[in-house]
């Protein structure tokens, strides 16, 4: 968790968090501030202190009201008329993994420290992931967080 002299990195640590029946906003908050290192003692804005996160069960992920069917996700292929949409139902059907990642994108800081945070992020839409030999901790979502 502290930086040492030699590395000048800090000590990463692995989570897993089950996102079955979450809710993938207030899931997000809580996986952006564990990739930033916002629950560190050593947190500087400028500097990568933030640790691996694993998510599983991201087909599973729930949202509130009537989103599955108003929420919408642009995007442009850079081509003339390739401005692309799609709800976030027939998303999840396609690619679950996109749901968390552009909610935990929209989170973190833009630019090349935010890239760098953003790989630390694992999205796996089942409830296996290829992460064991890391021994990765149960990250918990508080309750005032989960409906």
């Amino acid at each position: 968790m502290l930086l040492t002299k030699e590395e000048g990195q800090a000590q990463r640590q692995w989570f897993v968090v089950d996102l079955e029946n979450q809710v993938l906003g207030r899931a997000a908050t809580v996986i952006a501030s564990t990739l930033r290192g916002k629950n560190k003692s050593v947190f500087t804005r400028h500097v990568d202190s933030g640790d691996f996160v694993v998510v599983i069960n991201a087909a599973k992920v729930r949202l509130t009201g009537m989103k599955w069917a108003n929420k919408l996700y642009r995007r442009h292929t850079g081509y003339p008329g390739g401005f692309k949409e799609i709800s976030a139902e027939k998303l999840r059907e396609k690619y679950p993994e996109r749901l968390v990642y552009a909610a935990v994108w929209g989170m973190i800081p833009k630019g090349p420290l935010g890239r760098q945070i953003i790989k630390k992020l694992k999205i796996f839409p089942g409830d296996m992931h290829t992460h064991e030999a890391q021994s990765p901790q149960p990250l918990d979502i508080p309750k005032q967080y989960s409906n």
